[in-house]
């Protein structure tokens, strides 16, 4: 489904007021997520799902996040606009076109080949062209390196070194660490080379692939 129509663009309305009641106050990051159509991820009979504050199954084991989680995430990220990002798990791209809708350069990688794929050759037909790549996101993308900002969107036993490591200096690493079932998320930045970690609320994510991840 490729059509945007002022239905749909309500649904996005509503769904901007109930992320700002729950707590979302960055009215950047509000008014990407009201850009996004987000029922182009989802099959036409699944339109009422679409603009649900929920996450929805995408096939391969993975999900299409919860809104607010995608918004929670984007505002700790403190996104500017010319940011290089990093984004450690690509999904379905709805993440990924929410970062480029903030202005940023956005890199994005994928383990699972078959999402990889998909997303790759959708993205581009719905005007969105962040660079893809396919590997193991826990090692992050050092030819590419460094990065001012860093998103990962599966949750992760630990914080891998090898992310940290590829912040600038002053640089936001964004990611949900904890157990299968439930993860803290946690925003690291570097300054004066040191880490300065924040906690915030729990989350539930998919887990993280990759070799520092849950396994492949």
């Amino acid at each position: 489904m490729t059509e945007d129509n002022y239905r749909h663009q309500g649904l996005r309305n509503k769904l901007v007021k109930k992320l700002a009641e729950k707590g979302i106050k960055d009215d950047r990051v509000l008014a990407a997520i009201g850009r996004v159509p987000r029922h182009f991820f989802f099959e036409s009979a699944l339109l009422e799902h679409a603009y649900q504050d929920k996450a929805f199954p995408i096939g391969e084991g993975q999900t299409i996040s919860q809104p607010y989680t995608v918004a929670f995430q984007s505002e700790k990220l403190e996104i500017k606009p010319g940011d290089k990002v990093l984004e450690i798990g690509t999904g379905s791209g709805y993440q990924a076109c929410i970062l480029l809708e903030l202005g940023a350069k956005v890199y994005t990688i994928e383990y699972n080949r078959v999402l990889f794929e998909r997303t790759r050759d959708f993205l581009p037909g719905i005007g969105y062209k962040p660079y893809f790549f396919h590997g193991d996101g826990s090692k992050g993308l050092p030819m590419k390196a460094p990065f001012d900002k860093i998103i990962v969107t599966a949750g992760a036993p630990i914080v891998p070194d090898a992310l940290t490591a590829q912040l600038k200096e002053d640089g936001i690493l964004v990611i949900p660490v904890g157990d299968r079932q439930r993860q803290l998320m946690l925003r690291i930045r570097k300054k004066g080379g040191k880490l300065i970690r924040e906690e915030f609320d729990n989350f539930a994510f998919v887990p993280l692939l990759g070799a520092q991840g849950w396994g492949k």
